[in-house]
């Protein structure tokens, strides 16, 4: 269980209609644009009945066809690793993956990471957060022996792909040198999208190359991260790869609400991150989710105001804006995560990732005085993991900095934060903060599992299913119908 201080939390309270509030044009303003705390009470009711709807979906042996898919598995899995391992060590899946992490550090220096979507936004926000930015152009010894991690897999982009085999190329001369060999996992639930299988047969045929076309360093170095049946199973199978080889994302977890499976703990703990911290927070999170009233129950707290704002009070576009650059690539993780699961029948809030202060000078007009189709959350850290850097007194002060000397980096943006959160209540701009104490395992474990919580209970609020994404597949149909010679995706 975490300490109160490690708890991440929702203030949500500057987005409700201030109580007694004389009349002044801006008041008028806010009763049409900011949330009536009496409807958010009359929400409860509803809340409660939905929240023992979804704890009930996780066990659902047998599913009707009507609530299929049903990908709940999500919410019970970290805990379920993490007792697996109390009970079987390294025999369990965690012990598997922990062992196979360290000997893809001990093997090679470079890892690649291959996959689109949710089989590689949760690692790769894990990656920026809790890495150091420059992590992969530090010495070994600074990255405590963890090797360079590089995303591909997630796109067709023929310069980048040969810009990754060059870098190889030239940095990997020597397989015999641990510093000069490279490994890849790659992560696809159903094995048959073609962005992740192309590049896996592009990188193998470099590999084939490198290593020699019977090396054992094939199979050590390729770790697969599938779904229980598919392509990508029947293709390393085939190259005579064991079951113990491969490593599962359950049926019941769509790829968007995996980053606690194999596919996020696996390229986690080959970064060098404590994989148990991740999955502490997530269960720790599911278990304020099941059993805290709202008052002190961030995913109900964050679906109703979010629900909301977009269904009632007619904002649509919901912006995260992240008070951490570290936090960018978890934006990305949560605009596919929202879009993908409420984008649906017509409706579905549009998620935009917003990083401040960068973008306050170039988005941040629009979201003072554009339309009002906005609702702002923001994503604050509160305490930086390393020392504040100070605004020092100078000899020269033209810049007029000596005003603000003996002031951090912290002090800043939380100034920068404070007085854009004032701007945007003088003109009636509702917002809310999402406060994490401070970047950790523990707590993006915890903020990662609110999210995907919080997505389900809107999605349920909203009479949608928050799982599958049918939307997504008539692209991927027309496109490999086109690459086969089929006319609009159909045989022609």
């Amino acid at each position: 269980m975490q300490l109160p201080d490690e708890a991440i939390s929702y203030e949500y309270q500057a987005a409700l209609i201030p109580a007694s509030e004389e009349w002044t044009p801006v008041a008028e303003l806010r009763s049409r644009h900011f949330l009536n705390p009496v409807r958010l009470r009359d929400l409860g009711g509803r809340l409660i009945q939905i929240r023992s709807q979804v704890a009930a979906e996780r066990d659902l042996q047998q599913v009707p066809p009507e609530m299929q898919p049903l990908d709940a598995a999500f919410m019970d899995f970290p805990q379920k690793l993490l007792d697996q391992q109390r009970r079987k060590n390294e025999d369990s899946i965690l012990g598997r993956l922990l062992a196979r992490a360290t000997k893809l550090k001990e093997q090679s220096d470079r890892v690649v990471v291959l996959g689109i979507g949710g089989s590689y936004l949760g690692s790769r926000a894990l990656f920026e957060a809790l890495k150091s930015s420059y992590h992969n152009e530090l010495p070994a010894k600074n990255r405590l022996e963890a090797p360079r991690i590089y995303f591909e897999g997630n796109n067709f982009d023929n310069d980048v792909m040969q810009e990754l085999l060059d870098m190889l190329q030239e940095n990997c001369v020597d397989p015999e040198r641990r510093e000069e060999r490279w490994s890849v996992i790659i992560i696809s639930k159903s094995g048959g999208t073609l962005e992740t299988a192309v590049a896996y047969r592009v990188l193998h045929r470099d590999a084939v190359e490198y290593y020699g076309n019977r090396s054992e360093r094939l199979k050590q170095l390729f770790v697969p991260i599938t779904g229980p049946t598919s392509k990508l199973r029947d293709v390393v199978k085939a190259e005579g790869y064991a079951d113990e080889d491969i490593f599962t994302i359950p049926d019941r977890i769509g790829g968007r609400y995996s980053v606690f499976t194999p596919a996020g703990l696996l390229p986690a703990a080959v970064m060098g991150l404590d994989v148990r911290a991740l999955l502490q927070g997530a269960a720790a999170m599911t278990r304020r989710f099941l059993e805290e009233p709202f008052e002190r129950n961030p995913v109900l707290q964050y679906a109703a105001v979010n629900f909301l704002m977009a269904e009632e009070m007619a904002k649509p576009i919901r912006v995260l804006s992240i008070w951490s650059k570290k936090l960018e690539a978890l934006g990305m993780w949560h605009d596919q995560l929202l879009a993908e699961s409420l984008g649906k029948q017509g409706r579905g809030p549009t998620p935009l990732t917003f990083v401040a202060t960068r973008d306050l000078h170039s988005r941040g007009q629009q979201q003072q005085e554009g339309a009002r189709d906005k609702f702002i959350n923001n994503l604050v850290v509160r305490t930086p993991r390393t020392p504040p850097i100070m605004v020092q007194m100078a000899d020269r002060n033209e810049d007029e900095l000596n005003a603000i000397s003996r002031k951090g980096y912290p002090d800043l943006t939380d100034a920068a934060l404070r007085g854009t959160n004032q701007a945007y209540s003088e003109a009636a701009r509702p917002t809310a903060d999402l406060i994490v104490p401070t970047l950790s395992e523990h707590t993006m474990g915890q903020l990662m599992q609110m999210l995907m919580l919080a997505t389900v209970v809107e999605g349920r609020l909203m009479g949608i299913n928050p799982y599958g994404q049918p939307g997504v597949e008539a692209y991927k149909r027309n496109m490999k119908g086109l690459l086969k010679g089929e006319k609009d995706g159909k045989p022609g």
